[in-house]
């Protein structure tokens, strides 16, 4: 039995999040039907770095699985690929030690959220960017991301519906990245916590809209209330952009 890292993309627009629901299209129930196919009706579990919800997109999502199949680890790409649907893709497959875990194994994530910044709406771009029509003080927006860096305690960015107990999480970047209408805001850290990324940018829209001061953050943070930060951005504009190893 190879265990298998892969490196996936997909478009999230047509799926219910990653992980496996009853009677629900996700990535995780389609490769898995795409895997079990390939071995003769076997079914072959796959576990990845992390679920993402219902129209968030990935461009690095990393998942392992296990195959008794002697195909060679070139030709899994190619095999994989001609069989998934055209909105999700592998683009790679290499052979890992059996001790290799997807989620565990993980040091740190990026996410890159996508605002499209124009007064007139594009049909095009509803599915892979968050339109935002209104004013943004940027620079306001920058400072208040710096307070977010560091290690923190993130109860009031994450849902309700968080399930982990311990909610430190460590921050090492945060970006701001502007071309032409587009503002794509990079996260980098050692994890994130449920909807975290997206309730810190709801957070900065804010600020940005002059509803929260930036010096608000730390204050927030403090209070370890969700009802106390910014609305939850809407998923459509969330990547899953990469995953990182040791």
């Amino acid at each position: 039995m190879q265990r298998y890292k892969c490196i996936i993309t997909y478009d999230g627009s047509g799926f219910s999040g990653y992980q496996v629901q009853p009677n629900k299209r996700t990535v995780q129930s389609v490769l898995e039907a795409v895997l079990a196919k390939m071995h003769k009706g076997n079914p072959i579990k796959v576990l990845g770095s992390g679920r993402t919800d219902a129209g968030v997109h990935a461009k690095g999502q990393v998942i392992h699985f296990d195959s008794p199949l002697l195909i060679p680890e070139e030709r899994w790409e190619t095999a994989l690929n001609s069989m998934l649907p055209e909105d999700i893709s592998v683009r790679s497959v290499m052979k890992v030690e059996s001790s290799f875990h997807a989620r565990f194994d993980a040091v740190g994530k990026e996410y890159r959220y996508v605002l499209h910044l124009s007064a007139q709406r594009d049909p095009f771009q509803r599915n892979y960017a968050c339109r935002y029509p209104y004013p943004l003080n940027l620079e306001d927006m920058q400072a208040a991301s710096k307070y977010f860096l560091g290690s923190h305690d993130f109860t009031s960015f994450c849902s309700a519906k968080t399930e982990v107990a311990d909610k430190i999480r460590t921050i090492e970047a945060i970006d701001f990245m502007i071309e032409d209408d587009h503002l794509t805001l990079r996260f980098v850290g050692d994890g994130f916590l449920y909807n975290m990324v997206r309730i810190l940018v709801g957070t900065l829209l804010a600020v940005g809209s002059g509803d929260f001061l930036p010096e608000d953050m730390p204050v927030i943070l403090e209070k370890k209330d969700r009802r106390v930060a910014g609305k939850t951005a809407p998923a459509n504009g969330l990547y899953l952009w990469e995953v990182f190893y040791e």
